[in-house]
């Protein structure tokens, strides 16, 4: 038996609460591991809350990340003691996911824990930190250097705002972090970001050009402000798109393509191939200090979960929330 978030929907009304499973009911799969942190997204508050349509089949277990040590395997990628990571690849979506004691998943999901870290060092980065990781990764590929000029990081209060800016510091950049909390800014100061504005200046409609302001930024938020974010880059520059806080549109012209010959990166972090996956987590143990994920981090049990995916959603959480299930 083991302890888990569940969301039902028996009659279209969604119901969600923790509830003890027999492991007779997890879903198939090669590798059984015994869950010891999870972490609590926006993804998977979406999910929690309902107010998302995140959730595929039901009934569902959310958590799009795990850290734990497999029980039982039939695949020959692991055995039994090894210790691993998971981040994306539909879990909490389509296959029930890391918010549970337990979890049983296809061997090709999961990678081997990082040695920088402990599993609940590697949950408190997450698929956040991966995906800033990655996202900083697409700057670099594309070009942006910290010569070029400054760089932007949108949503700057959330788990990928917060690690872009780390990553980003720890790399040379100087860093805007743009943010609706400014009674945040010693905390997004302390990350490394040298200059903060309010997201107010990129929230609104805007032109379809605008002043050059920054030669890349890593924009977690979508819709009006990643229009504006676009036509405030400079000539030749990149913004690296991953998620959509504000919203999935994207109210912008062709104008910083075609006439700025900026680059719009898009980053997908859940069906990313191992080896790139393999390579952000590396990333992530030589830039990140161990240390400094304490200030980024607060850890909360399984119970608690439900009611922080709320304020979540409303933006009263600063930084990552770790899930304790052992």
């Amino acid at each position: 038996m083991f302890k888990a978030i569940l969301i039902e929907k028996p009659d279209g009304e969604q119901r969600v609460g923790v509830q003890t499973l027999d492991e007779s009911q997890l879903p198939e799969g090669a590798v059984t591991v015994r869950v010891e942190y999870s972490t609590l997204n926006y993804k998977d508050a979406l999910a929690i809350t309902g107010k998302g349509p995140v959730v595929r089949q039901f009934p569902m277990v959310p958590g799009i990340d795990l850290a734990g040590t497999v029980e039982t395997s039939s695949s020959d990628a692991y055995q039994p003691g090894d210790s691993v990571l998971l981040n994306g690849w539909g879990v909490g979506e389509k296959h029930w996911g890391g918010l549970a004691e337990k979890a049983r998943l296809d061997s090709g999901w999961l990678i081997p824990l990082p040695g920088a870290f402990s599993a609940r060092q590697t949950m408190a980065i997450g698929t956040a930190g991966y995906t800033a990781m990655l996202s900083v990764m697409a700057l670099e590929r594309h070009g942006v250097t910290p010569e070029q000029g400054d760089v932007l990081v949108t949503g700057a209060n959330g788990g990928v705002g917060s690690y872009a800016i780390a990553l980003l510091a720890r790399l040379g950049y100087r860093v805007i972090a743009a943010t609706g909390r400014t009674q945040e800014a010693d905390y997004l100061r302390g990350l490394g970001a040298q200059e903060i504005i309010e997201r107010s200046e990129l929230s609104e409609p805007g032109r379809p050009l605008a002043k050059e302001r920054w030669a890349g930024a890593v924009d977690s938020v979508g819709s009006h402000t990643l229009a504006n974010v676009l036509a405030s880059t400079q000539y030749g520059g990149t913004v690296a798109a991953c998620g959509l806080a504000q919203g999935m549109d994207l109210p912008s012209s062709v104008a910083p393509f075609i006439l700025r010959g900026v680059t719009l990166a898009g980053i997908d972090s859940v069906m990313r191939p191992q080896s790139d996956r393999i390579e952000a987590w590396r990333r992530l143990g030589e830039l990140l200090d161990p240390e400094q994920l304490d200030a980024i981090t607060h850890t909360i049990g399984l119970e608690e979960a439900i009611d922080k995916a709320g304020e979540l959603l409303e933006g009263k959480v600063r930084g990552r929330i770790v899930v304790r299930l052992q």
